[in-house]
């Protein structure tokens, strides 16, 4: 069990990993070839990224449960507004994701009134055709 104390600490911590390792991530996105050709440790900055991903996944389902398409929806949205430099996607991404639960938490509260919608219905709703038109966008076309 997490109490208060530890939840804060795991979520700073992730939180700090992240933004610590951004650029470093966005000299990832260009390839593993060249972010070692330009000096980059890539197995580190891989570990730290996926210990950063289990802190903030493991806070969020603690605070919010198992909200789905939030945390896949979001950064692909932020990263076609604000390009490939994660410096930018990385907060971005966490303040567009609080609005689409906010929004998808008003909706889920008003479409069967007085009655109360799971919030995961309605992000699996906005999710699952984004997710399929991610799909056919990117070459999968037989689907």
């Amino acid at each position: 069990m997490v109490d208060g104390q530890n939840f804060n600490y795991y979520r700073n911590s992730g939180l700090i990993i992240a933004l610590f390792i951004s650029n470093s991530l966005t000299l990832l996105s260009l390839g593993d070839d060249v972010a070692t050709g330009l000096g980059q440790k890539n197995i580190l900055i891989k570990g730290l990224a996926i210990i950063s991903v289990f802190m903030l996944t493991g806070a969020a389902v603690t605070t919010a449960g198992a909200v789905g398409f939030i945390g896949l929806i979001i950064p692909h949205i932020v990263r076609f507004l604000v390009g490939n430099d994660y410096r930018w996607i990385l907060p971005i991404s966490a303040v567009f994701g609080a609005v689409l639960l906010v929004a998808s938490d008003i909706v889920a509260r008003m479409v069967n009134a007085p009655y109360e919608t799971p919030v995961g219905a309605i992000t699996s709703i906005i999710g699952v055709p984004f997710f399929l038109y991610l799909a056919r966008d990117r070459g999968g076309s037989n689907l």
